[in-house]
């Protein structure tokens, strides 16, 4: 299956998305904050990003700039548990789906839901792909 890069610092919120992607068959690695998930990713070959907008240093929304600079096609799903909104700040979920991840989820979340977004996300990056190697001229 998908080899997926799960940074948030909830261990919580880590065991639980692992535990579901991992009996979903994927493959998961899961860093505890933006700097760590970036040197992690540099080095790996993800095909989907998990990254937490609210996160101890390097937040999701810079980390997840600095994963579309090198790597612009790996989809991204941005998570919080505090996605704002209202009167008192932004509504950061939003604003990170205008800023590039693909869809988001607001803590808690549905088990179908997480399911659910990882199967659209892996299928678009899927037909992309398949429309750029056709683009480059190679079978496929």
């Amino acid at each position: 299956m998908a080899k997926i890069l799960i940074v948030d610092d909830d261990s919580a919120v880590q065991a639980t998305i692992r535990l579901l992607l991992e009996r979903a068959g994927h493959s998961v690695v899961v860093p505890s904050d933006g700097s760590k998930g970036l040197a992690i990713f540099e080095t790996g070959d993800f095909d989907l990003l998990f990254l937490d907008i609210f996160m101890p240093g390097m937040d999701g929304l810079e980390t997840m700039r600095l994963v579309h600079h090198q790597r612009p096609l790996v989809p991204i799903i941005v998570i919080s548990g505090n996605p704002g909104g209202t009167a008192a700040g932004p509504d950061y979920l939003n604003m990170a789906t205008k800023l590039g991840a693909v869809t988001s989820l607001q803590k808690p979340f549905k088990p179908a839901a997480l399911l659910a977004a990882v199967a659209r996300c892996l299928e678009t990056a899927a037909a992309v792909s398949r429309r750029t190697d056709r683009a480059a001229g190679n079978a496929v």
